[in-house]
């Protein structure tokens, strides 16, 4: 145990898959152990060892424990394990999973998911239960809706249409739905209060995260930028300062141009869609809004919004507006900066070349 230096880890409910090597990259063991062995074996490893797993479920409660143990627990995204994999696509086992993260772990350029603390995965939890609430709801409606246009009862299309006649369809005694029917319709639309009634737990507590941090704050002072997306930002990234750069931010949300570029000839396309769905869907939502509502306000950024709609068009704006906000945000959180809407960036000029002197 003494000669292993990095483990790659492939993570599962019952078994886990452990590879270990040296500090020549020599395997010195590849085996199989019971979920419930897997931290008494941990425990064997030295001091600063590297433990490396996917970034999947329960992977960060396992970072955390292991990192208690004076171990270097790290998490690697899926997608940059599996290049990694000797038999390729067609040979994906636990085993050969494990060979592969370990082999990942150890390129120098390799880039690492952040650990999660248990505060901030709560916070993740709410927002999860209220995604998972908002889908019901919209079955919930679908369903209620399908049912009666079986016996003629046809609604608009809005959920608010649907909510304020629902109740006298259900009295109104001059329609052919059966009792059965009323009765089975009625449970289904105490299933929707219900629903919303947890949506609004959610937003109470999403709510109170935002009034009570910092960072939270700051980051819901900009447009397009609510106490849901502002909440879900902090408690996904945590520390901003991981990020470089607010480029490198956008980039890791997706929200950048994918390229196909060769021989010095740059080829963009759509954005990459890499990085958390969540986060990239509530930026372009509430850019989407900032968007509608540009030609109200007065700030320069709003001025530039308006501008840019006239220029390149809806959808290209509102990317613009959701990268925008995004490289903001990281400015204002990693730098700890006060947001400006007015603030006008100012290049910095090159210094001049003097004889005897290099010009930087």
């Amino acid at each position: 145990m003494n000669e292993i230096t990095r483990v790659g880890v492939d993570l599962a409910k019952r078994v886990i898959q452990v590879h270990g090597v040296d500090v020549t990259g020599r395997v010195v063991t590849a085996k199989a152990l019971p979920a419930d062995k897997f931290a008494a074996w941990c425990v064997q490893l030295p001091a600063g060892c590297i433990v490396a797993m996917e970034a999947c479920g329960g992977a960060h409660h396992w970072a955390r424990k292991l990192r208690g143990y004076g171990l270097d627990a790290r998490l690697i995204a899926g997608h940059f394990v599996a290049p990694y994999r000797m038999a390729g696509k067609g040979g994906k086992n636990d085993a050969n999973d494990a060979a592969a993260i370990c082999e990942a772990a150890g390129r120098p350029h390799m880039r690492f998911v952040s650990v999660k603390t248990p505060v901030q995965q709560a916070l993740l939890a709410i927002h999860r239960l209220r995604e998972g609430y908002k889908e019901d709801r919209t079955a919930c409606i679908n369903r209620i809706r399908g049912l009666l246009t079986e016996f003629g009862i046809v609604f608009a299309q809005s959920p608010e249409a649907l909510r304020m006649g629902l109740a006298d369809v259900l009295e109104d005694a001059s329609n052919e739905l059966p009792g059965i029917a009323r009765l089975a319709i009625q449970e289904a639309r105490l299933h929707w209060i219900e629903l919303e009634c947890h949506i609004a737990s959610c937003d109470e507590r999403i709510t109170a995260h935002v009034r009570s941090d910092e960072q939270a704050k700051a980051a819901a002072q900009l447009s397009g930028i609510g106490p849901v997306t502002a909440s879900a930002l902090i408690a996904t990234v945590g520390d901003f300062k991981q990020f470089k750069s607010g480029a490198q931010f956008g980039s890791w949300l997706g929200l950048v141009p994918r390229q196909n570029s060769s021989g010095g000839k740059t080829q963009l396309g759509g954005i990459t869609k890499r990085g958390d769905d969540y986060l990239r869907t509530l930026l372009i939502q509430g850019a989407k809004s900032a968007v509608m509502t540009a030609h109200k306000r007065t700030d320069k950024i709003s001025h530039w919004l308006v501008q840019l709609l006239a220029r390149v068009g809806w959808q290209k704006a509102v990317v613009a507006l959701a990268n925008k906000n995004a490289r903001i945000v990281w400015a204002l959180l990693a730098k700890a900066r006060v947001f400006d809407p007015n603030y006008v960036s100012v290049m910095p000029q090159a210094s001049l070349a003097i004889p005897g002197n290099t010009a930087v």
